[in-house]
Formats: C-alpha cells, structure tokens, sequence
C-alpha cells in the first residue's frame, strides 16, 4: 500500500495520493485583503497547483466541499467558482457556512480528485 504525503507539517499535509486518490487539506487565500471572490481565486489557484503537482487536474475532481463564513457571501464565491470550473466534468459539490481557522479568512475549499 503506497501512501504520498506532500507539503507535511507537524499536524497535517496538504495533500496525500492513496490508490489513485488525491486528498487535498482545506486550502485558504495566502492574501486575506480581497473578498470572498479573490480569496476564492487564490484557492483555486492554489488547488489548481497542487493537483497539477500529484499529476492530476481540476476535470477529475470528484467532490468539493466549500466553507464560507457568511453564506450570504454564495454569489460571490460562485462568480470564482463558475469561472474556473471544468463545466463538462463537475464535482459532487457541498457548501456550507462555517467558522474558519481564523477571521481573516472568508473560504476555505477542500477537494478529493482522481488521479
């Protein structure tokens, strides 16, 4: 059984690969100063590295799991979302309002893709 943890720290790693399987850490923006639509971006963008490092891509995301502070902020993560998202291979996808790590952080995306 091959287990790949990437980006390990003392608590976690932000990514692990098993059978095929790559598990992503809920990602949070690393500039705090934009909304909910930019720090969205930065997630995505941040996913979009990772996964291109595990050797995979957002079209074989499988499931997605969205946390907002405020869920009337929806619309806004949307608008990020909608942008980057493979329309001809979507994900499972949940949302739902949260308290983060911290106030400064408005989203947190976590994602699990096929390899």
């Amino acid at each position: 059984m091959s287990i790949q943890r990437f980006h390990s720290g003392p608590r976690m790693s932000q990514m692990v690969v098993h059978n095929g399987t790559v598990y992503l850490a809920g990602q949070v923006a690393d500039d705090t100063s934009g909304g909910v639509e930019e720090q969205t971006r930065q997630v995505l963008k941040q996913i979009d590295a990772l996964l291109a490092e595990a050797g995979t891509d957002k079209s074989k995301i499988l499931s997605a799991t969205i946390y907002l502070v405020d869920i009337a902020t929806f619309a806004d993560m949307n608008k990020a979302w909608e942008a980057w998202v493979d329309t001809a291979n979507t994900p499972a996808r949940a949302t739902v309002e949260a308290k983060l790590a911290a106030p400064k952080y408005l989203v947190e995306i976590q994602v699990v893709a096929a390899k």
